[in-house]
C-alpha cells in the first residue's frame, strides 16, 4: 500500500512539475519593452514564433505568436550542432572517447587519405581543414548521394585538404557529422537512435528527433526537428551545468569544456553573417566571452530559431521560428538581448 501511495505521489509530482514548466513566473520583471520590440519585429521573425526566457528555476517569459505554440515542431537546422556536441561530451564523460582522440582511431578511412591528424576537438570546432561542399543547394545535392552517415563521412575523408588542420575555421556540416559518425562506431548504434536514447529522452524532449523520414543520411549538423518547449529543456540543462530535474545529464566539467573558445578571430575564414565577429566553442558561438571562456553562447539555425544562454545573468533565451534566417536577424536578437539584460542583473564581472 505504501509503495502504491509513493508511486502515485511521484506521478502527481512529475505532472505538477511539468505544468509549472509551462507557466511563466514574471511578476518580478517588467517585460513591457520586450513585448513592444517583439511586436515590432514579428514581421522580421515571421508570423509564427515563440519567445521564451528561463531564469533560475522558472520560465519567466512566454509569448506565442501566430499559429506557433511551445509544442509546435519545426526544423531547427544548425541549432542541431549544440545537441550533437552535448552528445559527444556524454561519451567523454563515460570515458569512451577523448576530445583529442584522432578520428582515424575510429574511422580507418581517414588514414587511407592521409588525414590521421584530425581530432574530435577539431570536428566540434570546424577546424578540420577539409574542403567544404560549397553553397547550400550544392550541399543538399551532395547529401542526397549518400544512404548513410557512414557513406557521407567516408566521402569527407577522400576530399582535398583546404588548410592545415587546426589552423583555420570554416563553418559547415563536415566536422559535426564526422563526430556523429565516430559515436556510431563507438556505440554500434545509428546516430538518431543514439541521441534520442542518451540525450533527448532523458531531458523529456519527446517531440525532438534527428530521424530523416525523407530518406538519405542522418544529419548531426543540421537535421533535427524540435519544439520550443523541448529545446528550452536542453538550454536549462546547460544553464544548470549539466543537471536537469535533479539528474546530471552532463558533467559540470563537460559543460565548462563546451564554453571554451576554440579559435582565434584571425583563423575564421568563413562564418555566416549572423555570427560575424563571434568566436566558436564546441557546437555554439561565444557571443560574449572573457579570457577565452564564453559567458554567453548562441547556436542560431538557418530557419531562424535562435537559442542562447547567458551564464553571467543566469538565463536562457529562445526565439523559435520557421522562416529562413535573414542577415539582419542577428542584430535583432542582439537588440532583444539588451532589453532582457536591463531586467536581469549580471552575476559576473
Amino acid at each position: 500500500m505504501s509503495y502504491k501511495f509513493s508511486s502515485i505521489c511521484l506521478k502527481v509530482f512529475s505532472v505538477a512539475a511539468f505544468l509549472l514548466f509551462l507557466q511563466p513566473v514574471s511578476a518580478q520583471y517588467n517585460w513591457t519593452e520586450l513585448e513592444t520590440e517583439l511586436q515590432a519585429k514579428q514581421k522580421l521573425f515571421g508570423t509564427n514564433a515563440v519567445a521564451l526566457i528561463w531564469k533560475g528555476d522558472s520560465l519567466v517569459y512566454k509569448k506565442e505568436m501566430g499559429d506557433f505554440t511551445m509544442k509546435t515542431q519545426a526544423p531547427i537546422a544548425s541549432c542541431s550542432k549544440w545537441l550533437t556536441a552535448a552528445l559527444v561530451m556524454q561519451f567523454v564523460d563515460e570515458g569512451k572517447i577523448a576530445l583529442d582522440d584522432k578520428v582515424v582511431k575510429y574511422i580507418p578511412e581517414f588514414d587511407k587519405y592521409f588525414k590521421g591528424y584530425i581530432t574530435i576537438r577539431h570536428c566540434l570546432s570546424h577546424m578540420t581543414g577539409i574542403e567544404d561542399e560549397g553553397g547550400l543547394l550544392k550541399k543538399l545535392a551532395q547529401r542526397k548521394k549518400f544512404a548513410t552517415l557512414e557513406e557521407e563521412v567516408n566521402a569527407f575523408a577522400a576530399r582535398d585538404i583546404r588548410a592545415n588542420t587546426g589552423t583555420d575555421f570554416w563553418y559547415g556540416n563536415i566536422g559535426l557529422n564526422i563526430a556523429g559518425r565516430v559515436l556510431e562506431v563507438v556505440s554500434k548504434r545509428k546516430f538518431d537512435v543514439l541521441i534520442r536514447t542518451k540525450l533527448l529522452y532523458p531531458l523529456g524532449m519527446r517531440k525532438s528527433t534527428f530521424t530523416n523520414i525523407e530518406g538519405g543520411p542522418v544529419n548531426p549538423s543540421g537535421g533535427a526537428k524540435s519544439t520550443a518547449e523541448d529545446y528550452m529543456k536542453f538550454l536549462v540543462m546547460l544553464l544548470n551545468k549539466g543537471k536537469y530535474n535533479g539528474v546530471q545529464i552532463l558533467s559540470e566539467n563537460s559543460v565548462n569544456e563546451m564554453m571554451k573558445v576554440q579559435n582565434k578571430p584571425e583563423q575564421i575564414k568563413y562564418a555566416p553573417k549572423s555570427a560575424t565577429g563571434f568566436n566558436y566553442t564546441s557546437g555554439s558561438w561565444a557571443i560574449e566571452e572573457k579570457n577565452g571562456i564564453a559567458t554567453a553562447l548562441a547556436s542560431p539555425g538557418l530557419f531562424g530559431t535562435w537559442p542562447m544562454i547567458d551564464y553571467c545573468r543566469g538565463y536562457a533565451y529562445l526565439i523559435f521560428v520557421k522562416n529562413l534566417l535573414g542577415e539582419e536577424r542577428a542584430d535583432a536578437h542582439r537588440e532583444l538581448k539588451k532589453t532582457i539584460d536591463t531586467q536581469i542583473s549580471a552575476a559576473c564581472q
